[in-house]
């Protein structure tokens, strides 16, 4: 006679589940991993550019990253012209793309009255500094290439905000003669040992740096750029406006 208080043919208590031979325990759920600190590891030809500079300027070196598979390497100041010196021989670097400067100054909002101006781009509201940080408002940067090993690098250094000044690239890069002297009628940025420092665009007697996010642009101030306010009619309705109004009622 069969137990009605148990499962038929298996001898468990009624209700309570049987396990199976062929069913495997439950995997143990996984931990996540923490969070890596530090910087975050660079391909192979960063990696072998980065051990190059980390041999010659040692603690000159700040920070450095790779961005876009280019390396991006923060150096102090004072070791800026060193710089043009191990790129060009460490680095096999013949090639100069460019030097020039930045101001992170958040741009200052030119009005508050709502007039729905999109003329102007919209812009951050505090301070920020990009790949490898920065601790001042301005910085120098320099790109330069190797023609022969296909390969290149970004340097940047932060300048005093008061008296920006870093050594010049022109001794080791002659094309950066004008690069140079763009950046310090830009900026405000000093390149000392220049050769030749001069302006290239405005004249001699112009005060201020115009891309200094803190320079007035009146233009701005007393008119909308003209996008904003010269919209071309669609079309038809251009038509519609120029047509002239009969004479002497309906034609």
């Amino acid at each position: 006679m069969t137990d009605p208080t148990t499962e038929p043919d298996t001898g468990a208590p009624r209700g309570e589940p049987v396990a199976d031979a062929t069913t495997e325990p439950a995997p143990e759920l996984e931990t996540a991993e923490p969070e890596p600190t530090g910087p975050s590891p660079l391909g192979e030809v960063a990696a072998e550019l980065f051990a190059r500079l980390e041999e010659e300027l040692g603690d000159g070196i700040v920070d450095r990253a790779e961005n876009h598979g280019t390396l991006i390497v923060r150096v102090r100041p004072e070791v800026w012209s060193q710089v043009a010196r191990v790129a060009r021989t460490r680095l096999e670097c013949d090639y100069l793309s460019f030097v020039s400067g930045i101001d992170w100054l958040p741009a200052p909002k030119e009005s508050d009255d709502g007039d729905g101006d999109t003329s102007s781009p919209a812009q951050p509201t505090e301070q920020t500094v990009g790949v490898t940080g920065g601790d001042t408002r301005f910085q120098v940067f320099g790109h330069v290439q190797s023609t022969r090993r296909h390969w290149g690098v970004t340097f940047k250094a932060d300048v005093s905000d008061n008296a920006p000044e870093v050594g010049s690239w022109v001794p080791v890069y002659p094309g950066a003669d004008w690069h140079e002297r763009e950046c310090w009628e830009m900026y405000g940025i000093n390149f000392e040992g220049h050769p030749a420092m001069r302006k290239l665009y405005l004249p001699h007697e112009f005060e201020g740096n115009p891309a200094r996010k803190d320079f007035p642009l009146l233009a701005r101030v007393v008119k909308p750029w003209p996008g904003l306010v010269d919209v071309e009619p669609m079309p038809g309705e251009a038509d519609d406006e120029a047509a002239p109004t009969p004479v002497g009622g309906d034609a």
